[in-house]
């Protein structure tokens, strides 16, 4: 990945974190909380590359619509769960690869992941 790309989604990332944090203190929550809670600049950039990747790759749907139905709590919950784990872990293995200076991002995003049991 270019550094001019990168430096690009960073800055996009800037402006999407900043709006989000006035949105919050503007409702009402403590900036503190809000600081704390909203995601980092690198892991918006992470979040957008994940999805350009699903898309390019005529999976984001698919995707979507597995975490769905992992969050649905049916019987099949759990599969869709695992399966869009796994999906996920490889796109942030990939974008580790290619951007390294998002590897803690990479890492925080997969920190949650259980792609295997």
């Amino acid at each position: 990945m270019s550094t001019d790309r990168l430096q690009r989604l960073r800055e996009d990332a800037e402006l999407e974190r900043m709006t989000m944090l006035e949105h919050r203190v503007r409702n009402g929550q403590d900036p503190a909380t809000a600081y704390a809670e909203v995601p980092e600049i690198d892991d918006l950039v992470v979040r957008e590359l994940r999805d350009e990747l699903l898309e390019e790759r005529g999976r984001l749907a698919e995707f979507g619509l597995a975490r769905l139905a992992a969050r649905a709590g049916g019987e099949d919950a759990e599969a869709h769960r695992r399966n869009a784990d796994r999906v996920e872990f490889e796109l942030l293995r990939e974008i580790a690869e290619f951007a390294p200076g998002l590897t803690q991002a990479v890492w925080r995003a997969s920190a949650t992941l259980r792609p295997a049991e």
